[in-house]
């Protein structure tokens, strides 16, 4: 749904126009999964797919949220009333950001909200986020609250880990808040220091294709967060605040000290060799060597499937078949137990990857999945 639909939409449902419509991205992970909240490196790249929201301010604590995906009405909420995790629903994540905003001191006094997001929700492609930034952008705007991106990224970081009850680190929000159009986003999740990697894959001849695989996750869900723990659990042992203090050069020596404890060796071996294969591909593609990145995504892959164990029968279909076909890379991407991967390939293969893929999916008789082309696109801005 374009923008001049959401500010249609929205001047129909609230009796008026709204004060101005603006957009956030979801966005695709290049690699280092499940790194950023180990303190880690992480590289994404925002879609075009996008959560676009028309916004007004309201000055008697009430926040209005409607959305053109969700069957239903107008929600009115009091912002006295919120509360961290009283929210099962879809206005857990904007109510989430008013409450965060409200609990950082800004002084916000409620909105009228209409949202349209053409993100696929549990793909892996942070819809959420999305959503989450958009209506901190908004509400920053509209308030005059002067918040730099990083710091948005920071509170809709707080409003999903808190308000909505989901341990996720900070790549997605930051993601969706700070890309730029033809580059992928180097991020140090530590620091929060940023770098943008041009990645114009179409002038190299090559392509990056999403293949969602329909499989549905949820992050609040429990695996989620019993890797987290597991990680948390690893750092402990091995005496450092965070897997990122882990030395590549040392990773066998910090293994062995873990002894007999499989699952957290497991666990430690992928974030560390993940941030290592991040500043590989960040190396590459500073050379001009995009197509040398292909192997590197591949290796992600296996760490996530045989160490992270997050992979699944549908994933693995998509990886396998992909580099079968002659692709020069593949993983899963996102959180894992569902969602999408990621396929580096020449232009001129992306017809028979594509069909490949669909009768791989066709023949273990899975659902068809969605196959589409990733563009490293803008991050969150105004539009109207």
């Amino acid at each position: 749904m374009g923008e001049q639909q959401v500010r249609e939409r929205f001047a129909e449902l609230y009796g008026a126009e709204p004060e101005g419509v603006w957009a956030a991205p979801g966005r695709v992970n290049l690699i280092g999964e499940h790194t950023d909240y180990n303190d880690g490196f992480v590289m994404p790249f925002a879609l075009p797919h996008r959560a676009t929201a028309a916004v007004s301010r309201r000055t008697d604590g009430i926040l209005r949220l409607h959305s053109a995906d969700v069957e239903g009405g107008i929600v009115e909420l009091s912002l006295d009333a919120l509360a961290p995790q009283s929210d099962q629903n879809w206005t857990a994540y904007p109510a989430g950001v008013a409450w965060a905003l409200r609990e950082a001191g800004h002084p916000v006094t409620g909105a009228d909200v209409h949202l349209a997001s053409t993100v696929p929700t549990g793909a892996g492609l942070s819809s959420s986020a999305a959503l989450e930034v958009v209506i901190a952008l908004a509400l920053g705007d509209l308030y005059g609250l002067g918040l730099q991106r990083w710091q948005l990224a920071r509170l809709c970081q707080r409003a999903e880990n808190v308000y909505v009850g989901a341990p996720t680190g900070i790549m997605d929000q930051t993601a969706s808040a700070c890309c730029e159009s033809g580059h992928a986003l180097f991020l140090d999740t530590r620091d929060l220091s940023q770098q943008q990697i041009p990645f114009d894959l179409a002038a190299e001849g090559l392509r990056l294709l999403v293949v969602d695989t329909q499989v549905k996750h949820a992050h609040s869900g429990g695996e989620y967060g019993k890797r987290r723990a597991g990680c948390e659990k690893g750092a402990a042992l091995l005496g450092v605040d965070a897997l990122r203090d882990i030395a590549y050069p040392d990773l066998d020596a910090a293994l062995a000290r873990l002894g007999d404890e499989e699952e957290v060796v497991r666990l430690v071996r992928h974030v560390v060799t993940e941030d290592q294969r991040v500043e590989r591909v960040v190396e590459l593609l500073r050379a001009g060597e995009t197509r040398s990145i292909g192997p590197v995504l591949t290796e992600g892959h296996l760490s996530l499937r045989d160490d992270f164990r997050i992979s699944c029968p549908e994933l693995d279909l998509v990886v396998d078949t992909a580099l079968a076909t002659g692709a020069l890379g593949a993983r899963m991407t996102g959180g894992g137990f569902g969602g999408s991967a990621i396929v580096l390939a020449e232009a001129t293969d992306v017809d028979t990857l594509t069909k490949a893929v669909e009768e791989a999916f066709a023949a273990a008789g899975f659902t068809a999945p969605r196959v589409f082309e990733a563009v490293p696109a803008a991050g969150a801005r105004r539009v109207n």
